[in-house]
């Protein structure tokens, strides 16, 4: 055998099983031209917001707003590196109370819904008391709550578990009862227990419809916590956006109401990524 050969050999022993290289190319490929679609998708979000800023600090400059009425961005800028502990100790209790409210006022959604499915006379009797509640503004809820529970996170945690409660109810109790007839008929020719068709098909069915009520409820927890802190509490960004308010510390104001507002948009994403990974076996035409 030639030098020639024996270094032929050398290679493609080296290289693996053939066509390895290549595939490993193209999905080195896929994954470079995924990463540059993401972010082509992303690009006008930032480009917009990148111009809001740059207009909201010109209007500042040009018209001489005072900063009481309204700082400008580089103010608010200031208060995270100046204030940021005061910003910080009170963002942790808001998002305990967002995250607890999100979990109980959830999951008691989702176990009314089950019930309901399996029992027609209990959605008779109490979905439209769920309804009933639903149509009382917060507000107006929350002064009620904070003087049976008291001005710690009790009041603050079932507020936020209200306003994201019948979001999850509404669309859990359509996405169980989502199954179509045919699987329906089947599972009942296979003489299929009411658990069996409850965790091996109506849970399944349900899921795009428990994520598109989370997505909202992500949201909504932060806003709930927020106004149970504006009723009754010494601590929270609701009780900071309360202080700051009537002090006229208004780029204290804004750093905390975006504060706020970055919490939400971290719960969404969460949700979103959430939906991602437990929903990869749809389709994308379905998704």
């Amino acid at each position: 055998m030639s030098v020639g050969d024996t270094n032929t050999l050398a290679k493609s022993t080296s290289s693996g099983p053939p066509g390895s290289t290549a595939t490993a190319v193209v999905s080195k490929q896929r994954r470079s031209g995924s990463f540059s679609r993401r972010w082509r998708n992303r690009l006008p979000a930032i480009v917009a917001a990148v111009g809001l800023i740059v207009l909201w600090q010109l209007i500042i400059v040009v018209f001489g707003v005072r900063q009481f009425i309204a700082p400008s961005p580089l103010d608010v800028v200031t208060v995270f590196a100046e204030r940021g502990d005061i910003l910080w100790m009170n963002f942790w209790p808001t998002f305990m109370e967002a995250i607890a409210g999100f979990i109980v006022g959830n999951c008691v959604a989702v176990l009314l819904a089950i019930w309901f499915v399996h029992s027609s006379l209990a959605e008779r009797a109490f979905y439209p008391i769920a309804v009933f509640i639903n149509t009382i503004p917060i507000i107006a809820i929350a002064p009620i709550l904070v003087l049976l529970l008291g001005n710690g996170f009790a009041p603050k945690i079932v507020i936020a578990a209200l306003i994201c409660f019948f979001p999850t109810l509404v669309n859990m109790v359509r996405g169980l009862k989502s199954i179509s007839p045919e699987m329906a008929e089947l599972m009942r020719v296979l003489s299929a227990s009411p658990r069996e068709v409850l965790f091996k098909v109506r849970l399944y069915a349900s899921l795009p419809y428990l994520f598109a009520a989370l997505k909202i409820a992500s949201t909504t927890c932060v806003i709930g916590a927020i106004v149970g802190e504006w009723i009754g509490s010494n601590f929270g960004l609701g009780a900071l956006i309360i202080e700051a308010t009537y002090n006229f510390r208004s780029p204290l104001l804004y750093a905390t109401v975006f504060l706020g507002a970055g919490l939400a948009v971290s719960f969404f994403t969460a949700t979103t990524l959430a939906e991602r990974w437990l929903l990869r076996w749809r389709s994308p035409t379905t998704a």
